[in-house]
């Protein structure tokens, strides 16, 4: 038994449970290692695994979320119906692309038992949605299943049943912003989605995503220096699973078309006569060219009204805008002239003429109807806040005018009428919160400040921890502690912490314990460590384990570690590695590389090595860094450039920037010139640019510099425009710099607490007179 943990990696009572009818069946890591040092079939012995814990999985036959792939309408999940013809749902000719062979070959591994993830990224109307329903075709007649998490909203939907997803299921998300990108649970969407994906016993399952460029450069973006990343989770889920759609058909593809229009198509033909030239074929079909057009040539009031809904999207308002809104949002997008010109029944006329249908029956902006919010039997009744949208109908933007608006309006800040609108019409406190966090990202701190009071009164607990944060900088403690009961209440565990810590702060550390195990048994593993922390200051080491035992027990690995280092300090060595050889089966990447660093600083860098090498293989991009400079202090130069190499395959363009740096200075030019191809044909290249710019400064060359800004901006890095303005506030030019940092926050760049403009700017870009908040400042 000692021999075949040696051989397999694994701790002796790990094998021996294995091995022991009496025990729960083994993990498919350990099944894993143990087929490899025994040469047996891995793929075999996990079938036999799902069989023999088939009724752990929860999934039985009549059970089985979704239906069967064959029982589908296209239309019902969501591809688009093509052509003019009133009444028709039917659908063009299928054209297939370099995208449709990753799907193919997808496909083709969840029928050999692997399960895949795969995210279609491109713009509105470029066919997305109707790949991957052609894609899924050849499941159909093997009995696979389609889910598609939508009601009562998507993202509630998919976070409730995403555990109960048994094999041979497609899981269909379409429009994926509104599961990964959901401010409240899109982080736990993801880390769900990744434990179906690495829970061999659960499939194969086939995940299909599609989302817009925009919204993935957000979920993979770095966050600042220091800053919170608010979408890790999704950023791991997406490493290497994005595949990019072409807005255009190629050459080789409007052959195809016109094989398929000459032998019939009329869709198709029809199509081509006005796309054969730029081969937009599927804008086309989808009648975006004429959206387009009832934008750019409608009548300014239209324009003012489309400009208004864009903005709330871009400003993640939901998809139903009130009319009111919309209405009161849109005078100050029109000139003088054009508001003086108008009429009294101006928003009624605006209104009907984008509810006009265009080429493909599209509408720029139709009037929808919402879904009533679904209660659980025995809940309490909704508020007046949460029941819905505001009174009054709502509307809803065409989806490309939406992304045209993100593209060709993303430098622009929404004026003082749209601000005043969302304050008077908007009730959801999702779109209280999203629209105040806009407004602080834009320096327009006034707003933020009076939306966010608004959006706690209408529920939102986040927007409560913000005033509370608000209240602190400022010592105004009372009205801090206000805010963070108000949240604590609603079962915020953010607002715990901040009592608890306050109760520190004030000696009171019995009431603080309270606050942190009340957070900490709701499932908080920041209050569990602290918790920790208190007990292990009062010599309480058996609390301390039991809080950190608890946070394992709720699913976070991380606390393996803690246990790990407490043993440790008490000299218990045996408890400590056990606890290390449980941390080494989990599929956190961030924890893996944590217990490889702890290896590495004991002597076991064979340990700490494989450890980061499965951290890489999970998408952890610092691990094969890490593993390289293992090798390299080892003096096997050859075997760390090969770990630099693969940071290639995975997303953090700085990770890339390092490696390319490392592998440069040990002359592995090859390795060196396929990370920057990988860097200036993805989402890297601005960060490359930005390198060397500040390089480039660094070494007194400003003008280089600032040339490699420039060109990091033109291809869309609002960070580069914080470098040149740091850039030129060095050189001593405020006003350019100043000029700088005003584009930055009209982006919606401007971190909450620079300094430059002290009360923040007003929608028009000016500097905002001092102000006071007499909800939050305390009276004399």
């Amino acid at each position: 038994m000692s021999e075949l943990a040696r051989r397999a990696g694994l701790g002796r009572t790990t094998v021996h449970a294995a091995f022991n009818y009496a025990e729960p069946a083994p993990s498919s890591n350990t099944l894993t290692a143990l087929g490899k040092a025994l040469r047996l079939p891995a793929d075999e012995l996990l079938a036999l695994r799902r069989t023999a814990v088939g009724e752990a999985v929860g999934v039985v036959e009549g059970e089985r979320l979704g239906r069967l792939i064959g029982e589908w309408e296209p239309h019902a999940l969501e591809v688009r119906p093509a052509g003019t013809a009133a009444g028709q749902r039917v659908l063009p000719g299928y054209v297939r692309r370099a995208h449709d062979r990753v799907l193919a070959s997808a496909v083709q591994e969840v029928c050999a038992g692997r399960s895949r993830l795969v995210v279609l990224v491109g713009d509105s109307s470029t066919g997305k949605t109707r790949a991957c329903w052609e894609a899924v075709q050849p499941l159909a007649g093997h009995d696979w299943r389609l889910w598609h998490p939508f009601d009562p909203t998507r993202a509630s939907a998919a976070l409730k049943d995403l555990r109960r997803v048994g094999p041979r299921t497609v899981v269909w998300l379409n429009e994926a912003q509104h599961y990964l990108g959901d401010p409240d649970v899109g982080e736990e969407i993801a880390s769900a989605l990744h434990s179906l994906l690495t829970a061999p016993e659960r499939g194969p399952v086939l995940i299909l995503g599609t989302l817009w460029p925009d919204y993935e450069r957000q979920y993979t973006a770095l966050p600042p220096v220091g800053g919170p990343d608010p979408h890790s989770r999704v950023k791991e889920l997406l490493a290497g699973q994005t595949v990019a759609m072409p807005d255009c058909f190629d050459s080789e593809a409007l052959r195809a078309a016109h094989s398929l229009a000459d032998a019939g198509d009329w869709l198709l033909a029809d199509a081509l006569t006005r796309a054969w030239q730029d081969g937009r074929v599927t804008q086309d079909l989808a009648g975006v060219s004429q959206l387009l057009k009832a934008y750019q040539l409608g009548s300014p009031a239209a324009r003012a009204l489309l400009e208004a809904a864009m903005d709330a999207r871009r400003l993640d308002v939901g998809i139903h805008l009130p009319q009111a809104f919309l209405t009161d949002a849109a005078p100050d997008y029109l000139t003088d002239t054009e508001y003086d010109q108008l009429t009294d029944d101006w928003a009624e006329t605006a209104f009907a003429e984008l509810a006009r249908p265009v080429h493909g029956r599209q509408v720029p902006l139709r009037r929808a109807r919402a879904r009533p919010v679904r209660r659980p039997p025995g809940t309490p009744p909704s508020t007046p806040a949460s029941l819905g949208p505001s009174a009054g109908p709502v509307f809803r933007l065409a989806d490309y005018l939406e992304q045209h608006g993100r593209t060709t309006r993303g430098d622009q800040c929404p004026p003082a009428s749209f601000w005043d609108a969302a304050a008077s019409h908007l009730s959801q406190q999702g779109d209280l919160r999203n629209v105040a966090v806009g407004a602080g990202y834009r320096g327009r701190k006034q707003w933020e400040h009076h939306i966010l009071h608004l959006a706690a009164e209408a529920g939102s607990d986040d927007a409560m921890i913000q005033l509370a944060w608000w209240c602190e900088e400022r010592q105004h403690f009372e009205a801090a502690e206000a805010f963070y009961r108000q949240a604590a209440e609603a079962g915020n565990t953010v607002a715990l912490r901040g009592l608890a810590q306050r109760r520190l702060d004030a000696g009171d550390r019995s009431a603080a314990e309270v606050l942190y195990r009340t957070a900490a048994e709701a499932g908080d593993f920041h209050a569990a460590r602290s918790l920790m922390q208190i007990r292990l200051e009062a010599s309480d080491r058996a609390g301390a384990e039991a809080a950190m035992q608890e946070a394992f027990d709720a699913g976070y690995d991380s606390a393996l570690l803690d246990l790990s280092a407490m043993c440790r300090a008490a000299g218990d060595t045996a408890a400590a590695e056990a606890l290390d050889q449980q941390a080494s089966e989990s599929e956190d990447a961030r924890l893996l590389a944590q217990l490889a660093a702890r290896h590495a600083e004991d002597g076991d860098l064979a340990r700490a090595e494989f450890l980061y090498r499965k951290a890489g293989e999970l998408g952890y991009s610092k691990a094969w860094l890490a593993a390289g400079t293992l090798r390299q202090e080892a003096g096997d130069q050859v075997g760390a450039c090969a770990y630099y190499r693969l940071t290639a395959n995975t997303y953090d363009p700085y990770d890339r920037i390092e490696a390319l740096s490392l592998l440069k200075r040990a002359g592995d030019n090859e390795g060196a010139q396929a990370l920057i191809d990988t860097l200036v044909h993805g989402h890297g290249h601005a960060e490359l640019l930005i390198t060397l710019g500040r390089r480039r400064q660094e070494a007194g060359d400003y003008q280089a510099a600032a040339d490699n800004y420039e060109k990091a901006i033109q291809l869309g890095s609002i960070f580069a425009i914080l470098a040149l303005a740091n850039l030129q506030e060095a050189l001593g030019k405020p006003d350019q710099a100043t000029d700088l940092y005003r584009q930055a926050a009209d982006r919606g760049n401007l971190l909450s607490d620079w300094p430059w403009w002290p009360y923040g700017l007003n929608p028009d870009g000016s500097e905002a007179d001092p102000w006071t908040c007499l909800h939050c400042t305390p009276t004399p």
